[in-house]
């Protein structure tokens, strides 16, 4: 028991402060429990294979995780490796501490190690699939800091594994785990994990490099001393409190630059650099001023990262100056709030000083938190959750090839993704060796193993129902339309004469006006067998032809007034009256299916999106209800987006994605912001499911970083 003791103390010097009974109680429980499930066990080191959850329980103290995540370090290993039911953890132990422990065993059950190739852990779009699969598969923002701390502390003690077994981990390590680490901001593990990595892939550079970093270290500490003492002194003075202290580079960083810029250990002058911590963001900018007035800035090397962050929510400003011995010296200044995300990144929103819900908090909202100032939305933030993190959903070849598919795809989407012949004879799939029913939903990391039937008819055009891709939609509809092509032109054309007697008009004047109107050109129909057959498939609605028929004469007989605004943008109703006159605000650009509200102005009722910034403190008398007139076809609008971006050519993919989508570019320019580029473009749509649909289809091009609305 005083072991345990021990332990809780540790966690606790760790923590910062004492765990209540309760906590105290809990993790005493969760010790024992992990500690006679692992009982007999041994690690490679010869340790007894608990003190690994031990350890990364300390790791995610170290990050003020919340109790229950520490609890779930510490059984991490336990459904796994001990086949303790995952049913048990959440009876003892509660949901959210089960959840954890799931979420981890489903990635460790993975083996990526196993799956994948080493030409696999050279393959960019391999490794970026692998990412967005893990991110996918962690809801739970916790659930990736678990496994980066185990990864961590594997890391840590690689020594005892053998020489390839340490070549497989660090490559793995390298290419998926620190980018998923700094694509959350999570710099502590991010650059730990990299040196590591650096120091088995390449222990004789690893090792050269260590030593020329310890002696420059050694010959410039008194200087980099003095310079903190410096600026110490002249803050003080100007009544700035902040903690100034000299830095070094990790060791993987300083290698990576040496590769990129093709320069030599010595040619690189910012490997050590001072870090100024203020109080507060102010305090951050009056310190540049202090520091530039102290010693002279050079010239392109201050960058503002608090006004504009990082894609993964970094902030600091950087500047290097030239000191008073006439030598270059990187100084980064930010606060502690800056400090703590770029040390720990969302993890830091777990904090217990936070007070952050343990229980609903998910990572794509922990993710929007830490980006709030850098990705404003307009969509709610449950709309995002559901729309874009789970677009999509990632299973396994037999072969342990990595598909992606858009979430709730079935068998049937697999196996048109794999190949169109093997869909065309599809005759059923098993999911992890079992039989499942074409309709079946396949779930991350599902196995699929594909049922070919070569004497197969092909596939049924009811299969339709069951394809979540609209790319398997199209193969099935081209499939039976080659094979039924006589049936489809008859029934399709019963469909017309039938709309043709109903509108009283003749099926010849039908077509030479739906020709002139340039209808077929608009839904790319070839011939009136081709119109019949579109028809017949719904490829084009019976209804749509017949509002093209009867859309003038109902326009004649409605004589309701309708304002001069409404006639060419969205109208809404206020207070439930139709047709009063209002105009869109431009600073937010509302559109329909916004959430809006009306605002009494000089100019007359401006409608704004509820969560608009410029009518923050508006009297409650100057508002309006309002909502969109749904009764009304509506035109187009204009919405405003900003992405962020590797490279102009990223532009020509945006470009195509817009012509495809329909959305059409009134607008844009690009600015250069440090190695980001960002592009604002003014384009036009139809409704807020076109710009959700727009946003996602832009998100997901190679290249892009961010997507947000203006």
């Amino acid at each position: 028991m005083d072991i345990i003791k021990d332990y809780i103390k540790e966690l606790e010097s760790i923590l910062g402060h004492k765990l209540n009974r309760k906590d105290r109680d809990r993790l005493i429980k969760a010790y024992k429990f992990g500690e006679e499930a692992h009982k007999g066990q041994m690690r490679d080191s010869g340790d007894p294979f608990f003190e690994h959850p031990k350890e990364v329980a300390l790791i995610l103290a170290g990050f003020r995780m919340d109790i229950d995540t520490i609890i779930a370090g510490l059984l991490h290993d336990t459904v796994e490796d001990c086949d303790v039911p995952i049913e048990k953890i959440e009876k003892e132990f509660g949901i959210d501490v089960s959840r954890i422990v799931n979420g981890v065993t489903k990635i460790s059950n993975l083996k990526l190690n196993e799956r994948l190739s080493r030409s696999d852990m050279k393959s960019i779009e391999k490794i970026e699939t692998i990412r967005k699969m893990l991110l996918a598969m962690s809801t739970d923002i916790r659930v990736i800091v678990v496994k980066l701390s185990d990864r961590l502390h594997n890391m840590r003690t690689l020594d005892f594994v053998k020489r390839d077994k340490q070549v497989i981990k660090s490559e793995e390590t390298l290419k998926i785990y620190a980018p998923i680490a700094h694509r959350l901001g999570i710099n502590k593990i991010k650059a730990e994990l990299e040196d590591l990595s650096f120091k088995y892939l390449h222990p004789d550079i690893y090792t050269d490099l260590d030593q020329k970093l310890k002696t420059k270290l050694s010959n410039r500490q008194k200087s980099i001393d003095e310079y903190a003492d410096t600026v110490k002194e002249e803050l003080k003075k100007h009544r700035i409190k902040a903690d100034v202290s000299g830095r070094a580079k990790h060791l993987y960083s300083i290698w990576n630059k040496m590769l990129k810029k093709g320069k030599t250990f010595d040619d690189i002058y910012d490997i050590i650099a001072l870090r100024i911590i203020t109080e507060n963001q102010n305090q951050c900018y009056a310190s540049l001023g202090i520091v530039h007035s102290m010693w002279a800035p050079m010239p392109g090397r201050i960058k503002d990262y608090i006004a504009t962050p990082k894609f993964n929510g970094y902030k600091s400003l950087h500047t290097t100056v030239i000191t008073n011995k006439g030598e270059p010296l990187e100084i980064q200044i930010r606060d502690w709030n800056m400090h703590e995300e770029a040390e720990f990144g969302l993890a830091a929103h777990w904090a217990y000083k936070q007070g952050v819900s343990s229980q609903k908090v998910k990572f794509l909202q922990n993710l929007m938190e830490l980006h709030k100032d850098i990705a404003q939305s307009a969509f709610d933030i449950k709309d995002i959750e559901t729309n874009l993190l789970s677009k999509e959903i990632f299973v396994f070849t037999p072969q342990g090839e990595i598909i992606h598919l858009p979430k709730g795809a079935t068998p049937i989407d697999f196996a048109y993704a794999i190949h169109t012949d093997i869909g065309n004879h599809f005759a059923g799939a098993k999911i992890n060796g079992r039989i499942v029913p074409i309709s079946y939903k396949l779930q991350n990391s599902d196995v699929v193993e594909i049922i070919v039937n070569r004497n197969f008819n092909g596939p049924s055009i009811d299969w339709i129902k069951h394809a979540k891709s609209p790319r398997t939609a199209s193969k099935i509809k081209k499939f039976y339309r080659q094979k039924n092509e006589k049936i489809l032109v008859d029934r399709g054309k019963d469909k017309f004469r039938e709309l043709a007697k109903k509108l009283n008009i003749s099926i010849e004047d039908m077509l030479n006006k739906l020709k002139e109107e340039a209808f077929f050109i608009k839904y790319n129909i070839k011939n009136d067998e081709d119109l019949y057959i579109k028809i017949e498939l719904e490829d084009v609605n019976i209804q749509t032809i017949r509002s093209f028929f009867v859309k003038d004469n109902e326009e004649k007989e409605q004589k309701i007034p309708r304002s001069k605004s409404s006639l060419s943008t969205p109208s809404v109703i206020v207070d439930g009256v139709e047709g009063i006159d209002t105009h869109f605000a431009k600073c937010c650009t509302p559109v329909p299916g916004d959430d809006i509200i009306g605002i009494i102005g000089r100019r007359g009722i401006g409608i704004h999106r509820t969560n608009c910034k410029n009518i923050r403190g508006v009297k409650e008398d100057k508002k309006l209800n309002v909502e969109w007139n749904t009764s009304e076809n509506q035109t187009s609008f204009v919405a405003i987006l900003s992405l962020d971006m590797e490279s102009k050519k990223v532009m020509n993919s945006v470009r195509d994605v817009l012509k495809a989508e329909k959305g059409y570019i009134e607008k844009f320019e690009i600015l250069k912001q440090s190695d980001i580029l960002t592009a604002k473009i003014r384009l036009k749509v139809t409704n807020i499911e076109h710009l959700i649909r727009i946003t996602h289809k832009i998100q997901d091009i190679k290249g892009i970083f961010s997507v947000r609305r203006m």
